[in-house]
């Protein structure tokens, strides 16, 4: 089984990510049973189905915009954001706009090609879930990775985990 880092621990992870095959019709794939994140489009053609499982989530594809959810966030205990490639980083935007604009407050998840040196940036922008492909890392180098959240103790623009720019965070003395 996969492990995420989840809330600054590493755990071991039952959800499902539910991806269309070629051909395959959000109105008819079959959804598994258990902790599933499925496709934007299959919540969109199925939402009146979908939405009394607590055990569904949605992943956003990286084109796909935060404000599709903006209705249903409410609905949602997990909504997943998907990184095709490093250096798409569409996500870091649809991440913030999920946690300020929309107000979610439930799991926000970053699957895909999730990689350790943006670990501390995605957990700035408001996920506090971290997926990267399973067997990537060791678990020595979770473990490793862990660490490097501290590895700045103060940061120095406002983010969604820490609003305040540091200018407005720190107290200066009158000079004498």
């Amino acid at each position: 089984m996969a492990k995420v880092i989840k809330n600054g621990q590493i755990v071991t992870d039952g959800w499902q990510v539910l991806r269309l095959a070629e051909g395959d019709s959000a109105e008819l794939v079959a959804v598994p049973s258990g902790p599933v994140l499925v496709p934007l489009t299959v919540w969109q053609a199925r939402q009146a189905d979908l939405a009394g499982r607590p055990d569904v989530g949605v992943w956003l594809a990286s084109h796909e915009p935060a404000s599709a959810l903006a209705d249903g966030v409410e609905q949602l205990s997990v909504i997943a954001v998907n990184f095709p490639k490093f250096a798409d980083g569409r996500g870091y935007s649809t991440a913030t706009l999920l946690r300020t604009r929309y107000g979610f407050r439930g799991e926000l998840r970053a699957i895909g090609d999730v990689q350790r040196d943006q670990f501390y940036f995605l957990q700035r922008c408001g996920f506090d879930c971290l997926q990267p492909a399973e067997g990537k890392y060791s678990d020595a180098q979770l473990e490793a990775a862990l660490a490097s959240f501290s590895d700045f103790s103060e940061p120095y623009q406002g983010a969604v985990d820490r609003p305040a720019p540091v200018w407005r965070r720190m107290q200066r003395g009158v000079a004498a």
